[in-house]
């Protein structure tokens, strides 16, 4: 490995710029950075998930490769104009088989649901929360510049799995899912 990351401070983002992939510097609040910051904390909140899950959890058994995905994801918004993509449509078709794995076991969605019925689904919710967000960050920034085109398709099928991990995990145990109820019915 090479001493690159030995040093954590390099001092050059002290006055409001960051550095891309390529060496150009862009102001810590562009679109591009937005939308990596964004990513970034997507991966964060899939990690508290996954401790909170434990290494035995059938979860455990895609959810720390999405935050690879993620990781992956990110250096490919930290270079700009490189079509380097290494998400694609397998990756999203990996999504879509998990999703439908899951999905199988539920019984129908007939109601809204609140993020809750235990902390693993509440956190799940906030991932799959997060996820829709940097999904907007991503759109706008493709509006500007060159974005994976699977990536947008990758991080919207993310999200609906997110949910849907939210509903089983929400089941576990003794718990159930949060059912919204309109004001009047309360």
């Amino acid at each position: 490995m090479s001493d690159r990351l030995n040093r954590i401070y390099t001092r050059s983002g002290d006055k409001g710029t960051t550095g891309l992939a390529d060496g150009r510097r862009v102001e810590k609040y562009h679109p591009r950075i937005e939308a990596l910051g964004d990513i970034d904390e997507l991966n964060s909140s899939l990690g508290v998930l996954i401790a909170e899950l434990g290494p035995d959890d059938t979860l455990h058994s895609f959810l720390p490769g999405l935050q690879h995905d993620l990781f992956d994801l990110g250096g490919e918004l930290a270079m700009v104009d490189v079509q380097y993509w290494v998400l694609d449509d397998a990756a999203i078709s990996a999504l879509e088989q998990q999703l439908d794995s899951l999905n199988a076991e539920l019984p129908a969605l007939r109601e809204f649901i609140l993020p809750g019925g235990n902390r693993v689904s509440a956190l799940c919710q906030q991932s799959r929360s997060l996820c829709r967000r940097a999904e907007r960050r991503l759109v706008e920034l493709a509006q500007l510049e060159s974005v994976n085109p699977h990536a947008l398709g990758y991080i919207n099928r993310l999200s609906d799995l997110l949910f849907v991990c939210a509903r089983v995990l929400a089941r576990r145990g003794d718990g159930q899912e949060v059912y919204w109820q309109a004001r009047n019915k309360r």
